[in-house]
């Protein structure tokens, strides 16, 4: 067994990751495509529902800034719970609301899609207003701005150039996920669904999930999402599997495009997870002679890491690693690469 010496791109922020119930997605081992996302589906399917009313009340669990705020997505307002719901509204700040992030007029505002938290948050329902049933976009010349930077105008990303409501940078990957979460459990319950510019039932159109793909991998998952999709949990008894498992996207809709891209290898897996003193990587293809092995996120910065490597496994020295979370990509000439997770 050989020793080795690894590069290693460090966060810029460490969170903490919670983890599902043991076993929550063991159906879902060595799927890919879109038998991954049946799987899911399977899964995280038939959720308590709660009622629409009752969103109120859950949002100061699932929403709440530390100062016990409601956490708004679309303005910078200071909210307090029940006290500033809307009600009327003239101008920013006045109150907020329920906003279905996946509008319901693209779903026929139906049940259970209608109460489902993990698609509604509270936000300034004058903002709201504005985003209408806009699909989300980017916006180079906004015709509207609130407070927090979240913009109205005519999209700028390729495939769709209509009206768009573009979110902060700051919580686009949330909507992804959000988004995601949506394909996944309601694959093959959306025939009745009236789509919109954005999506085919419950299936994002070609644009828009190349879209919140880049918008995926470049706002990683946050400490907010874990806490929000473990306090939802406790009201629908269901979890956002890509906060969970953020590497599912690329799985079941292909890294970068397309399902189940046939150019990665899906032959890899990592335990335990979280890693604590170590990880190991299990893969299939790769002659361990050869293989590159690079960690990665968006801060760029690089440190050495120890690993060792048997014939079908990369062992890793983690215990050294802030908390964060780590795409590695196992690489040789000749072969597809393997994209794999470790959180810490």
């Amino acid at each position: 067994m050989k020793k080795f010496i690894l590069f290693l791109f460090l966060p810029l922020v460490s969170i903490s990751f919670a983890q599902p119930p043991s076993g929550y997605y063991n159906p879902a081992n060595g799927l890919t495509g879109t038998a991954l996302q049946a799987a899911l589906h399977n899964i995280i399917d038939n959720h308590n529902v709660i009622s629409y009313n009752g969103l109120w009340a859950a949002f100061q669990y699932t929403d709440a800034l530390p100062n016990g705020k409601v956490w708004d997505m679309y303005s910078n307002c200071s909210w307090t719970f029940f006290s500033n719901q809307c009600g009327n509204y003239n101008s920013e700040c006045d109150c907020y609301n329920r906003e279905h992030s996946w509008p319901k007029s693209w779903f026929g505002d139906q049940s259970p899609m209608n109460s489902d938290l993990f698609h509604l948050y509270p936000t300034d329902g004058w903002v709201n207003g504005k985003r209408s049933n806009h699909p989300f976009g980017e916006v180079s010349s906004p015709t509207y701005t609130s407070n927090n930077g979240s913009k109205v105008g005519s999209n700028t990303y390729p495939g769709y150039s209509g009206t768009v409501f573009e979110p902060i940078d700051e919580y686009k990957g949330d909507f992804a996920r959000t988004y995601f979460y949506m394909s996944v459990r309601y694959y093959n319950e959306d025939n009745n669904w009236p789509g919109s510019d954005m999506t085919n039932g419950a299936q994002l159109k070609p644009w828009a999930l190349a879209m919140m793909r880049d918008w995926h991998l470049g706002d990683p998952v946050s400490a907010k999402e874990i806490n929000r999709n473990n306090a939802v949990y406790s009201y629908q008894q269901n979890r956002n599997p890509f906060i969970d498992h953020p590497e599912f996207a690329a799985q079941i809709w292909g890294w970068p495009t397309g399902i189940n891209n046939p150019g990665v290898n899906q032959n890899v897996s990592v335990y335990p997870v979280p890693a604590v003193s170590t990880c190991t990587i299990e893969h299939a293809g790769f002659y361990t002679e050869d293989v590159t092995i690079t960690f990665s996120d968006l801060s760029g910065r690089q440190f050495q890491v120890g690993y060792s490597t048997t014939s079908s496994t990369v062992r890793v020295e983690t215990e050294s690693l802030a908390k964060g979370y780590y795409i590695v990509s196992l690489t040789e000439q000749g072969k597809n690469p393997a994209f794999v997770r470790i959180i810490k």
